[in-house]
């Protein structure tokens, strides 16, 4: 397309299209990244389920493949603190299954979890120096941030409503994520937890756009250049597309994940806690039917995949997707198969 109404991410990021690879914890990998970021948009790393060791290797391949900005991603939220009541009632609604896949229901259980932003993570930062960071659930601690920004970074969040994106700018964030109701993975939701008041794109974007000084990066239900150029219609500088990059080679799923993706409708994706104990939207299946999608029973994020864990293991190896998450956005029916950089490229060329 060419002309952009807004300019602002790409002279801010450094990058020549203003499109964000959005980083897809378990799903994005270095290939990605580097692919996105060599077509001119910017590659996203997700540490969320990575070690410290497993992002610093990830980050040397990057970094040794190009020299592209980049972001890092990381989750903002606190641990919960231990409730083994809340556990044993969570145990307790999975028993059924345990029994029905013949394991014990008493066997013990891997701890689930992903990790928050904190002093390691903050070193890596500021040894590898990223162009971009990204915070999910808000912000880490002003100590942290300032750390942060004092490397040149430029530090980006997601918001969900407006006031959250009221928030982020308060706290000197360099862009704003406005992340409507139809994106696929978890929401970045900080400030409320009710997904009954949540906002679509359509509506969020121009909100936040006039509520706000910073640029607004569009994400949420974008998966073709007709949702890139409707985002920059309503006020966005740049779009953040993750649902459309899982059909690339470079992603990492499970091929019963990809089939489903090429099979998606835009009414079976749902808003679900019971993957995590936080609502992302993903593809609905069996345990989402069957004792959610939002759960009470579901222990506070992210405690609930670990007694999880055993079905998965189970289903997986017969390539069920029974108890596995399958995350998704509503528009990923218009999703094509293409390579990382060709999707980078093909999102704002011209008809």
């Amino acid at each position: 397309m060419g002309n952009w109404q807004d300019n602002r991410i790409i002279g801010l990021f450094g990058i020549e299209l203003p499109i964000i690879q959005a980083p897809m914890a378990g799903a994005t990998t270095p290939e990605m990244v580097i692919a996105a970021s060599e077509a001119g948009g910017l590659g996203s790393l997700p540490a969320a389920l990575l070690t410290i060791e497993q992002t610093r290797a990830a980050l040397d391949q990057i970094r040794a493949a190009t020299n592209k900005p980049i972001n890092v991603n990381f989750f903002a939220h606190t641990n919960p603190a231990a409730d083994p009541v809340a556990q044993m009632a969570w145990r307790t609604a999975l028993a059924p299954y345990y029994v029905e896949l013949g394991l014990d229901p008493a066997v013990p259980v891997p701890a689930a979890g992903r990790a928050p932003f904190d002093d390691n993570y903050c070193a890596l930062v500021e040894s590898y120096r990223p162009e971009v960071v990204s915070f999910h659930f808000g912000l880490p601690g002003p100590d942290l941030l300032e750390r942060v920004r004092r490397t040149g970074a430029r530090i980006i969040a997601s918001a969900t409503t407006v006031a959250e994106a009221r928030w982020l700018a308060k706290h000197r964030v360099d862009a704003v994520i406005a992340m409507g109701f139809e994106a696929g993975g978890h929401r970045g939701n900080f400030l409320s937890d009710d997904m009954a008041t949540q906002v679509g794109t359509m509506a969020l974007v121009p909100q936040v756009a006039e509520a706000v000084s910073v640029p607004v990066i569009a994400a949420g239900g974008i998966s073709d250049r007709r949702g890139v150029r409707a985002a920059f219609a309503l006020g966005a500088s740049a779009v953040q597309v993750g649902t459309a990059y899982l059909l690339t080679p470079e992603a990492k799923i499970t091929a019963f994940h990809r089939e489903a993706l090429k099979l998606a409708r835009d009414d079976n994706t749902a808003v679900t806690n019971v993957f995590t104990g936080r609502p992302a939207r993903g593809i609905v299946n069996r345990f989402m039917r069957e004792i959610g999608p939002l759960a009470k029973a579901a222990p506070a994020f992210p405690t609930a995949g670990g007694a999880l864990a055993p079905l998965r293991a189970v289903t997986e190896k017969d390539g069920r997707p029974d108890f596995s998450n399958m995350w998704a956005g509503q528009a990923a029916s218009l999703a094509r198969e293409m390579s990382a950089a060709a999707l980078t490229r093909y999102l704002v060329e011209a008809d």
